[in-house]
């Protein structure tokens, strides 16, 4: 006797059984990826929860790099801190004491630069976790080393030691978010970082206008550092160093919770495909920093300068001349309580006015927000400069105004987007090393220009202003040249725009700027960079390009 219809359907497969056992039969044969290893290796956070806790301790991490940096520009020039350290106290009876007080300051930039450095080497190999794990616990020991410091040496080289972790920390941070945020979020999660570097640096403005000992400042770091170390181990690696160590299903398996769709979807497959496109591009080469070095379709060499030069010339617009708030002020005619007000409240708009540029990446381009910018910090530096030259109290209250200014400007254009773009502009294969030498620029030039600021000001005083203007000037026609727009692709997408403008023999900067590019992971994209990944991908659906993707011909990024 036959059963039952009802009792039929139950012993029946449904259809979205089958289509499941379909779906899994075409990750085995285009990927050679067992769907259970996939399922072993899936995270514990998918979509929006794992984007939040990426972002969570990518911007503890930055939080932590702003306060370290705010931190002590304004202890310095403390009552208590001087007693401790006189060495730093500027007289007329010591002129050598402005150098110090300088140098105080900026030696932390270069432990940041040997940390940045380093990376060059132990980044790859340890991984996005790892690297940041062990930068964090190096901070945690400078940490502890500055708070218990009772001689000016003992200062120094505890501050270079926590520099060096912050500069394994500063050159890891960005790549791993933006390698692990989907491509629409991209923007908006790294400029967030922007923001927490200026949330740092007012709390520790905030946390010195206080009436606590110079010691407990120092110390609060540790929370941040202690919350970083630790939450770093519950989040995944990065898909992308993932692939190049050959975890194919842990790759998968992470790109699927960060797009929160199964391994079958068709999105999750492309954008794994389009990565191991990316590590098959320059399969022959022998090591990342030989790579460094290469052209053609890669264009590796051009990729590599133009990080570095963006992050040399986010210092050169004089952005630290600004955020030693403190002194400043005071050389503007301010006391010292006065300048500590004065300077919380920078800190506060600076914050508001990254707030802004948070949200304002999704609608404007980057080299437009680029120029922008310099143009803004350009005509700031010459109304100081004609200011100075003034030199009245109305001039000074004048002054005042227009630093906030110059924040706002740096804000939109140069903070948070130079991070950004050193990440995106990257190919998979020389990433690592190329964040570690473009964030090792940004630590020497750091380092640089507060060095100068102070005896600048002694020697030159308001021409200082006039030399930083002219540096923001020439910004402008490097950036409208020679810098591609990366908005709208995904990481892989820029391999194919660099191979594209090397085969037609076109500006990248032209070519970054077209609607028509394939998105990487199509038969068209293989074609253009001239390699074959050694897996089978044929997606049924046309292949998309950035003019083609529903609702707005370019995707908030």
């Amino acid at each position: 006797m036959s059963l039952p219809s009802s009792d039929q359907e139950k012993h029946q497969p449904s259809v979205a059984e089958n289509n499941t056992d379909l779906h899994h039969e075409q990750i085995k044969q285009q990927f050679d990826l067992d769907p259970a290893d996939i399922a072993a290796y899936a995270p514990l956070l998918r979509g929006r929860k794992l984007t939040a806790a990426v972002a969570f301790v990518a911007g503890t991490g930055f939080t932590l790099f702003g306060y370290d940096q705010g931190v002590m520009s304004s202890l310095i020039t403390g009552n208590q801190f001087e007693a401790t350290f006189p060495e730093v106290v500027v007289e007329a009876s010591h002129p050598n004491h402005a150098t110090l007080q300088s140098f105080t300051i900026a030696i932390y930039e270069v432990g940041c630069l040997f940390g940045a450095l380093s990376n060059l080497w132990v980044g790859d190999k340890l991984g996005r976790r790892r690297t940041i794990f062990v930068g964090g616990s190096i901070m945690i020991i400078g940490a502890i080393l500055q708070t218990t410091a009772f001689s000016f040496s003992h200062l120094i080289v505890a501050r270079i030691f926590t520099g060096y972790g912050n500069g394994l920390i500063t050159s890891t941070v960005p790549t791993y978010h933006a390698e692990l945020s989907p491509s629409a979020k991209r923007g908006r999660m790294i400029m967030m970082e922007g923001t927490l570097i200026v949330v740092g640096v007012t709390i520790a403005f905030f946390v010195n206008w206080s009436s606590a000992q110079w010691r407990v400042p120092i110390a609060l770091q540790l929370v941040f550092e202690i919350i970083m170390v630790t939450c770093i181990g519950f989040l995944p690696e990065s898909p992308r160093w993932l692939v190049k160590r050959g975890r194919h299903a842990e790759a998968m398996a992470v790109i699927s919770a960060m797009e929160d769709k199964p391994p079958t979807d068709p999105e999750v497959r492309r954008t794994y495909y389009g990565i191991r496109e990316a590590v098959a591009i320059e399969t022959s080469s022998q090591g990342s920093l030989r790579e460094l070095t290469t052209g053609g379709r890669s264009q590796n060499f051009r990729r590599t300068v133009i990080a570095v030069v963006f992050m040399i010339m986010q210092q050169l617009t004089g952005i630290n001349l600004v955020t030693l708030w403190t002194i400043v002020f005071q050389r503007l005619g301010l006391s010292d309580v006065n300048a500590r007000i004065t300077s919380a409240a920078n800190g506060a708009e600076y914050v508001l006015a990254s707030i802004a540029a948070y949200h304002a990446i999704d609608y404007v381009s980057r080299r437009q927000l680029m120029l922008t910018g310099a143009i803004g910090q350009c005509i700031v530096m010459l109304l100081l400069a004609v200011l100075g030259y003034i030199n009245n109290e109305p001039a000074q209250i004048v002054s005042v105004v227009l630093l906030f200014g110059f924040n706002t400007f740096f804000a939109f254009g140069w903070l948070g987007l130079a991070w950004l773009y050193c990440a995106e502009i990257a190919g998979l294969r020389t990433r690592a090393p190329t964040n570690a030498l473009s964030t090792a620029s940004n630590w020497t030039f750091n380092f640089v220009v507060v060095m100068v600021v102070g005896p600048a000001f002694n020697n030159i005083s308001w021409r200082t202003y006039i030399v930083f203007a002219a540096l923001n000037a020439a910004i402008v026609p490097v950036v409208y040249f020679f810098f591609p727009e990366t908005g709208g692709r995904s990481l892989e997408d820029l391999d194919v725009v660099f191979a594209l403008a090397y085969i037609t023999g076109e500006d990248p900067v032209k070519v970054s700027l077209r609607k028509d590019v394939p998105l990487a992971g199509s038969q068209e994209a293989d074609e253009i960079l001239g390699v074959s990944p050694g897996i089978r991908y044929h997606p049924t659906e046309k292949t998309p390009t950035p003019s083609s993707l529903p609702g707005n011909a370019r995707t908030p990024v």
